[in-house]
């Protein structure tokens, strides 16, 4: 194989990366053979979104998800391949997955679908209510 052309490949899948990395969270880009030059390129580019679970169904394939703070929900679909990890990083089960929790989703488009590989949960916001109480002491003479 020609040196210039394996340049020009390897040249193409960086370029690619570049760009796909500046628009996503993370990309991987896989190299394999192919038939007229001696060397594929095969892109796969994983997406992360953070934002709120809205619905969940246990024993659907899929969860509604909305990214950010406004916008609509959207439909991402899992397999069972999909990972639930909590905040700290350790795998748990969807009966964790509940709606209104926050989360952040990495996906893969196939088609018209978003595929998800791994949903990370997040502690919930809490909002802590501040109370002040006063005592008065007063004394009869």
């Amino acid at each position: 194989m020609n040196e210039t052309t394996l340049a020009k490949i390897l040249a193409v899948a960086c370029g690619l990366g570049a760009v796909t990395a500046f628009a996503q969270t993370s990309t991987t880009v896989t190299t394999t053979k192919d038939a007229a030059a001696g060397t594929e390129v095969t892109e796969t580019s994983t997406t992360s979104a953070a934002g709120t679970i809205t619905t969940y169904t246990p024993g659907s394939d899929y969860l509604t998800f909305r990214a950010g703070t406004t916008g609509a929900p959207v439909r991402y679909y899992y397999t069972k391949n999909t990972t639930v990890l909590d905040p700290e990083g350790r795998t748990v089960t969807w009966s964790a997955v509940r709606p209104d929790l926050p989360a952040t989703v990495y996906y893969v488009r196939e088609g018209d679908r978003m595929i998800v590989r791994k949903v990370v949960l997040s502690k919930p916001v809490v909002v802590e209510k501040e109370t002040t109480t006063t005592t008065t002491t007063t004394e009869k003479p």
